[in-house]
């Protein structure tokens, strides 16, 4: 198989033997990779692989069909076109998943946004619905609404029918936030004028969190899963008793193996509906091939991208 691997914080293709899988899993042909941050915190040596998958080989969303399937897999899998969040090695032409965290790609959908929906999805659904304990009616914020998981969370805030606020750096893809869902968009700039708001996912980091702790309705959760603008914040704790608020985090990586299998089969419960439908769509903000990668990397480190950026492979 052909597969990129980090060396000494250089990205580097080579071919390695094809995986089997182990009885309970499957062997992915990929087709599509999405990219994320942790992939750039990886490539830098911040972001430790979890035990059990490849040490060396980021990635972790693919999309693809399933080539091969472990003894004791039992559903017929084989053929299928699947999309799954890993924990490492996505950004090779195999890999080896779990079978009971697969998620099924709708017929109608292509192979660069199958690529860049279930690491992105699956972790606005968790922070939000799961962490964040999102209902109707409420007033959702997200931050850092133009990204991958972004645009991902305005779609799902907007289909549980919630209103929803859209914050980004500036004005440039504010129409495309309203079109997927948004009620309300507005930059760092407006966030401390905004109305009270009952759950923030927050994806920029410390300089968002100190302006939006001051617009919190009571009871409201801040779920962290981004720090981009830095881990380190100034908290005003008063803001947080008087309004009876919790502020928590989460991470999908470092799970275990029953605790994705329990978030994928959610996932497929509650949003491969919507997707199937047509009610949740991937933005794409460009495409590379996997001999690009390193191109692929520079560009995802860019600001001002809207959606996801996906390497393809094995097309």
């Amino acid at each position: 198989m052909l597969t990129v691997y980090i060396k000494d914080g250089e990205l580097a293709l080579e071919e390695r033997p094809t995986p089997k899988p182990g009885p309970h899993d499957v062997v992915i042909t990929t087709h599509a990779a999405g990219l994320n941050a942790a992939d750039l915190l990886q490539r830098s040596g911040l972001y430790p692989v979890p035990s059990g998958w490849p040490q060396d080989v980021p990635g972790l969303e693919i999309a693809g069909v399933v080539s091969a399937v472990g003894d004791e897999v039992r559903e017929p899998l084989l053929g299928r076109r699947i999309c799954a969040i890993v924990g490492g090695g996505g950004q090779s032409s195999h890999c080896v998943v779990p079978a009971e965290h697969l998620l099924q790609i709708p017929d109608q959908v292509t192979w660069p946004e199958a690529g860049g929906f279930a690491e992105a999805f699956t972790t606005a659904f968790d922070a939000l619905v799961t962490q964040g304990q999102m209902r109707s009616g409420q007033r959702v914020l997200i931050s850092g609404a133009a990204g991958g998981v972004g645009v991902a969370a305005v779609q799902l805030a907007a289909a549980w029918g919630t209103h929803v606020t859209a914050v980004t750096r500036t004005h440039e893809h504010h129409a495309e936030l309203r079109a997927l869902g948004a009620n309300e968009t507005v930059t760092l700039d407006d966030v401390a004028d905004l109305a009270p708001v009952d759950v923030v996912l927050e994806l920029i980091g410390a300089a968002h969190l100190e302006l939006v702790q001051t617009v919190l309705n009571p009871f409201a959760r801040v779920v962290v899963i981004g720090v981009g603008s830095g881990a380190r914040s100034n908290i005003n704790l008063l803001n947080f008793m008087q309004r009876r608020a919790t502020i928590t985090g989460s991470t999908l990586r470092a799970r275990s193996r029953e605790e994705k299998a329990t978030i994928a089969a959610l996932m497929n419960a509650q949003v491969l509906p919507l997707w199937l439908d047509g009610t949740l769509r991937v933005p794409v903000a460009r495409t590379f091939d996997l001999h690009d990668v390193g191109a692929a990397y520079d560009y995802f480190a860019t600001p001002g991208k809207f959606g996801k950026v996906v390497l393809s492979l094995n097309q």
